[in-house]
């Protein structure tokens, strides 16, 4: 059991905290935390009271024949209508791409299962759409929108991609190369076609992209073509209740990108790739839109497998801000809380709170900050900038590391706040370089073998506080590097530690202070 610890008086003096409840908070209850920074009002889609069942439009079940035209018929006239529900009733439904209106509720009944085409054709002609955070004109996502007011995804029942025909492509894809070179040249976005098998890109499975007042909700979705559930540049989204089960490459689970005020609540990610990722473009591209991804609640929410829990990046140039992570739980995944980029990229990634988190099974890291995702282009002048996390209350009960941080000598991660940490730890503790203003109190680091519990290199202040020393302690803390400065060691007993403090010859004198 997690218990719940809310950002209190003292913790984060210079938040303001919205306390107005509406539609977004409706499942909150009495002792739901609030985000700590201004969170728009925004409420749910709102559809009349009309049904437009599939079969009325000449929709036949068993999966044999496709239901395509059936559906967009069915979409086309609630639209007119003034909207309301298209309704998916139980059964299997063969069927190409769903293109959604406005107004319109696409409702996949209990027992309903999509079913859609793995013949390529099917996917054309070209849509707008975006891949990796770059624009271009390519295959159909299976479901799109483009410039919608109150759509939604709706039901129990699920929507199978049978991505597998297209996981090949990722094996032979040179259209991503030449769309990331589009992007980087800035050629017009009307000019990046790819829309052929020879060219490999792979459509998303979800893709609403620059709509408004947007809800999933309800349905599991299995094996996309590649990313499953990718809102681009979208307004007022909400994300409730969504089970997603997938195998694939490059299958994440739910990626917000550019989008704006945000709620992913009581969702299940089994992923072949990130779990939850936020994302804001890519480089030239990310910053020709100028869209950043912020005003985010992420909670309630469980993770099985995956290569991240909840996961920054690494395409975020525009910019990520405002995000609450709370009351989730992972397990299995690669890494925790995964913050990633580097040089080139430049955009930021800061005010992120996260509280009362448990982990277990994690393969690398509980939580993992890096300047050093890839190996940056030559010359890349532009750099990122993670600055103000709040991450408390976070208990893992078995990882290979348990805290990374790893900024570059020419960019520091910066104002980073550890709080009320339990992790049992495999091989390393809490590592830290190239980094400043960095606090940790109330750590308990449980590690395997002799490593030091933290190791830090090439940081100014740093303060480690009110931390325990296991008995078998060889080594507390070892501090290396010419640029350390102001490490502040507060209130601890060290006594059990073979070596409280180790210091490596490059160290300046005086660089560390037990007080």
């Amino acid at each position: 059991m997690i218990t719940r610890r809310g950002f209190g008086r003292g913790g984060l003096a210079a938040a303001t905290i919205t306390a107005v409840r509406t539609d977004w908070l409706r499942a909150a209850g009495i002792g739901e935390p609030k985000p700590p920074f201004e969170m728009p009002i925004f409420k749910e889609p709102k559809f009349a009271a009309r049904v437009f069942d599939i079969r009325k439009f000449g929709a036949n079940a068993g999966g044999q024949s496709a239901c395509t035209q059936a559906i967009a018929a069915a979409i086309e006239a609630c639209a007119k209508a003034g909207g309301g529900r298209v309704l998916v009733p139980s059964g299997v439904w063969l069927t190409g791409p769903v293109h959604l209106r406005s107004n319109v509720e696409l409702h996949v009944a209990d027992g309903a299962e999509l079913r859609f085409s793995q013949k390529f054709e099917d996917y054309l002609p070209p849509v707008y759409s975006q891949r990796g955070g770059v624009r271009y004109y390519g295959f159909s996502p299976l479901i799109y929108a483009h410039r919608c007011d109150n759509i939604a995804v709706t039901g129990k029942g699920a929507l199978n991609g049978q991505g597998d025909v297209w996981w090949p492509w990722t094996k032979r894809q040179p259209g991503m190369r030449e769309l990331f070179n589009d992007g980087a040249i800035g050629k017009p976005v009307e000019e990046r076609v790819y829309a052929s098998e020879a060219h490999g890109v792979r459509p998303p499975f979800v893709l609403p992209i620059e709509c408004t007042n947007v809800l999933l909700e309800g349905f599991t979705i299995n094996n996309g073509p590649s990313w499953n559930i990718h809102p681009v540049c979208c307004e007022n989204l909400t994300v409730r209740g969504v089970s997603v089960v997938t195998q694939g490459p490059n299958n994440d689970g739910i990626d917000p990108d550019s989008c704006r005020n945000v709620v992913i609540e009581d969702c299940l990610l089994d992923t072949g790739d990130d779990c939850i990722c936020l994302k804001a473009g890519r480089d030239q591209d990310g910053w020709a839109v100028g869209k950043p991804c912020e005003n985010l609640i992420i909670r309630r929410c469980k993770t099985r497998r995956g290569h991240g829990g909840v996961v920054f990046g690494s395409e975020m140039s525009a910019g990520i801000r405002n995000v609450f992570v709370h009351d989730c739980e992972f397990d299995g995944t690669d890494i925790g809380l995964r913050f990633k980029s580097l040089p080139g990229r430049g955009g930021y990634v800061e005010n992120i709170w996260c509280q009362d988190i448990k982990m277990d099974n994690i393969r690398n890291a509980a939580i993992h900050m890096t300047f050093r995702y890839s190996k940056p282009k030559s010359g890349a002048v532009e750099m990122p900038v993670f600055k103000n996390y709040r991450i408390r209350n976070v208990m893992c009960a078995k990882t290979r590391s348990a805290v990374v941080i790893q900024g570059i000598p020419e960019n520091y991660i910066q104002d980073v706040h550890l709080d009320d940490l339990t992790i049992n730890a495999d091989k390393s503790g809490v590592v830290v370089e190239n980094a400043r203003k960095i606090k940790m109190s109330k750590m308990s680091i449980q590690i395997k073998g002799t490593r030091p519990l933290f190791s830090l290199s090439d940081v100014q202040d740093v303060e480690i506080s009110d931390s325990a020393c296991p008995a078998d302690t060889k080594t507390f803390i070892e501090v290396k590097g010419t640029e350390t400065r102001d490490v502040r060691l507060v209130g601890l007993d060290l006594s059990k530690a073979g070596h409280a403090v180790e210091l490596g010859e490059d160290v300046p004198k005086d660089a560390v202070q037990q007080l």
